[in-house]
């Protein structure tokens, strides 16, 4: 492994570990602002929304420097965001350093996809994304328990300067084993964009925001659904989150290896099953085994999806990947917004806690269908391809231009699964 991952992933951890920990530690953190609880939960919130609105805007900053220097301005800039949190004299500081820290999020993972991707052999890439992303879903295990644990006892202000500790880390590591690998010639910012007009890029965004939404539809509730209707204790709901997130370990890592023989079909297979898991999480989430065994699935099913969709979007925005990148990172916090706040709307309508998994398998039946969608197309363009270069052998009408386009086209996929 390109000790180019380890540093990535690294810093992969501390941004999972400040995104989630939060979670855990609004109670304490309202206390001392003297807040409500919902109050304090704009804290989530707006870290999210700055993931989003910071993808695109950090990206298209860093155009004109190298990508290893914009992944160490990012993690600095991540360090700052947790220091002034940790330091906050008053609520509203307190929302600007949450929202400080989650514009490096986006950016990162975008800029660090194209790296981690690039440092390998083109059929390991899958694989590559899955390394640096198991940083994230390892933080869900590890740095999000213990960063609640240390907050609950000595304080939320010690969690976060220990998190911007580990930014500091992982600057460290970008600086030391990351590669400064040249940006490829003639790209731009208008470059960039200009594959936001790729169809197959727009489907591939379309699948993470349905088929990721589909993941935190349950997951938002996963709490109350666990002690409500499947009757687990309140001191039972850390346990059920480390299996979630022991889950999300297992799916990463089997997702990005499969996804390097196969994507599409891997990719159809997780979130076909992700939908089956969903509809059976209905059922068995009034039995305790049953229920922890469906969590596990969920976090395995959910996290299958992230390498392969990011890797997608790579392949697709070929030649001008990295705004793209980034922006699918955003699509992964859109959709988790997205299917709270539509499991929100049902719940408050007055049903079960879970009906939210029902929201679940119709965002996740609808990145299925968009897969397919996609899948057809490409095959549909590869066909009429193949007809041009039949066509310009045979040295039929057209067969200069069409024999032209084809091969460039051709070159164009020669990578893609």
């Amino acid at each position: 492994m390109p000790l180019a991952l380890l540093a990535l992933a690294i810093g992969a951890f501390g941004i999972g570990t400040t995104e989630f920990v939060i979670i855990g530690l609004l109670p304490q953190v309202a206390g001392d602002f003297g807040v409500s609880v919902p109050t304090a939960g704009l804290l989530v919130t707006g870290y999210a929304l700055g993931v989003v609105a910071g993808a695109p805007l950090m990206t298209a900053l860093g155009t004109k420097v190298t990508r290893k220097r914009m992944l160490m301005l990012l993690m600095g800039l991540f360090v700052v965001g947790n220091l002034i949190s940790a330091a906050a004299p008053v609520f509203a500081v307190m929302l600007i350093g949450r929202v400080v820290t989650s514009l490096a999020h986006g950016a990162f993972f975008g800029i660090g996809s194209v790296v981690a991707a690039e440092v390998v052999p083109p059929a390991k890439r899958a694989g590559a994304i899955a390394t640096m992303f198991t940083g994230l879903t390892v933080a869900n295990v590890v740095g999000v328990p213990l960063g609640t644990l240390v907050g609950q006892g000595a304080g939320w202000r010690i969690t976060f300067v220990l998190v911007a500790a580990l930014g500091v880390l992982g600057l460290l590591g970008v600086a030391r084993l990351v590669p400064d690998l040249p940006r490829p010639p003639g790209v731009s910012l208008r470059h960039e964009l200009a594959v936001l007009r790729n169809v197959q890029v727009l489907l591939a965004m379309g699948m993470t925001v349905l088929g990721f939404g589909g993941v935190f539809a349950a997951v938002t509730y996963l709490v109350p659904m666990m002690t409500d209707v499947t009757g687990y204790a309140d001191g039972s709901v850390t346990w059920l989150l480390v299996l979630l997130g022991l889950g999300m370990v297992v799916g990463n890592l089997v997702g990005g290896r499969l996804a390097d023989r196969r994507l599409m079909p891997m990719l159809m297979t997780a979130l076909g099953g992700l939908a089956v898991v969903l509809a059976l999480f209905t059922v068995t989430a009034h039995h305790k085994a049953a229920a922890a065994a469906t969590v596990f699935a969920i976090g395995a099913l959910g996290f299958a999806t992230t390498p392969p969709l990011q890797k997608r979007v790579l392949d697709q925005a070929a030649g001008a990947p990295t705004l793209a990148s980034a922006l699918n990172i955003g699509a992964f916090n859109l959709g988790n917004a997205l299917a709270a706040w539509i499991g929100g709307l049902v719940i408050s309508a007055g049903h079960a806690y879970t009906a939210a998994n029902w929201v679940g398998v119709a965002l996740a039946g609808g990145a299925l269908l968009l897969a397919v969608l996609s899948m057809s197309l490409e095959r549909g363009g590869a066909r009429r391809r193949g007809r041009l270069v039949a066509r310009s052998a045979a040295g039929g009408p057209g067969a200069e231009d069409g024999g032209s386009t084809a091969g460039a086209a051709g070159a164009g996929l020669s990578s893609r699964n």
